[in-house]
């Protein structure tokens, strides 16, 4: 099992930044709620770029971490959220540089494969967590329409399956679960991830089904839940990662 930390921070950083950016753009959201996420992946990325100087260097993504945590830095009490859009490009091609300068096996469709894993993943990830991050602000600032929140947490209905799909497409999941690639723990890890992949998706969709209740307490459920998707989505994605690193 191998694990790239430095990446796994800088695409969490970087999809965090883009639904920043799409839940903030409505101009329904007090500034705070800005300043809380561009602080929180702000320090992930610096975090990701230390750990890439510490443990494995790619210049340009260290780089790239570093310009996403200036940026949101720069951004912190404010509306505008150009600074944001251009933040999260900044994140994703320091995402790209990082796949394509890793080894991942022979071949340009392997490349291609996890330069798909790894975009789709910063957006899976992203999703999953500003959804959380959403769900808690309503505590701060419960007249904000639950829309916003309805808005993401479809986001992440949508992006899940294709987390899943691009995590199976061979060589993926399917030889883990069918022990082609050894996991070492007797399959236990590969039926894990599956358990992870299907309750995020089962998660998300009760998510959605509390937002239609009209008492505020629905949105505290939704947030609850949110919290059990976010533990499952990222053993959906980090597991897999750790296991295909080959």
């Amino acid at each position: 099992m191998k694990l790239d930390a430095a990446t796994v921070m800088l695409q969490w950083s970087t999809g965090g930044m883009l639904f920043l950016w799409f839940t903030f753009r409505s101009g329904e959201i007090s500034v705070g709620y800005g300043k809380l996420l561009r602080g929180v992946y702000a320090t992930l990325a610096l975090l990701g770029a230390g750990l890439g100087f510490a443990f494995g260097t790619i210049l340009w993504r260290e780089i790239a971490a570093i310009a996403l945590a200036v940026l949101a830095i720069t951004a912190f009490a404010r509306k505008d959220t150009l600074l944001d859009r251009i933040a999260t490009t900044v994140g994703f091609v320091g995402v790209v540089i990082a796949a394509l300068s890793t080894e991942h096996g022979e071949g340009l469709g392997n490349d291609v494969l996890w330069l798909a894993r790894l975009v789709v993943g910063a957006v899976f990830l992203g999703a999953i967590s500003d959804a959380m991050l959403l769900g808690h602000w309503y505590l701060v600032q419960p007249g904000m329409p639950r829309k916003l929140l309805n808005q993401l947490t479809n986001v992440l209905l949508v992006v899940w399956p294709i987390e899943i799909l691009v995590l199976l497409i061979p060589t993926g999941m399917v030889s883990v679960l069918n022990g082609a690639i050894d996991d070492g723990w007797n399959g236990v890890l590969g039926w894990f991830w599956l358990a992870c992949a299907l309750l995020t998706g089962i998660l998300a969709w009760f998510t959605r089904a509390a937002l239609r209740e009209r008492s505020y307490a629905a949105v505290m459920a939704a947030t609850g839940l949110s919290y059990l998707a976010i533990l499952m989505g990222f053993g959906t994605d980090l597991i897999a990662r750790a296991l295909l690193m080959v």
